[in-house]
């Protein structure tokens, strides 16, 4: 069996990516889905939209894992400010229309 052409190899590779991509798409709907009920629980319970200690533990633990991982923690920090920031927008939007 000969070593696969460099194209192959990179369709190969691309194949990979694009799976864990469409992974990832699920797994942030997932969690979306899940801090949407955070959301209303929040607006129901008069609590205010983002929990700022938790953030500070999260962004610590996930560096954590990104160092464990191999992965840039500054970069896993930024991901997870953009996300944040999403969900606190969610939040702010379910807490306006009760």
């Amino acid at each position: 069996m000969s070593d696969p052409t460099p194209q192959e190899r990179l369709a190969a590779l691309r194949s990979s990516i694009d799976n864990i991509d469409a992974a990832l798409v699920h797994m942030l709907a997932e969690r979306f889905r899940c801090t949407q009920e955070v959301g209303r629980l929040k607006a129901d319970h008069d609590m205010p939209p983002s929990d700022p200690s938790r953030e500070a533990r999260q962004i610590e633990r996930l560096r954590s894992l990104a160092e464990d991982a191999h992965l840039d923690p500054e970069f896993a920090e930024k991901w997870f400010n953009f996300v944040v920031a999403e969900v606190i927008r969610h939040h702010q939007h379910i807490a306006s229309e009760r």
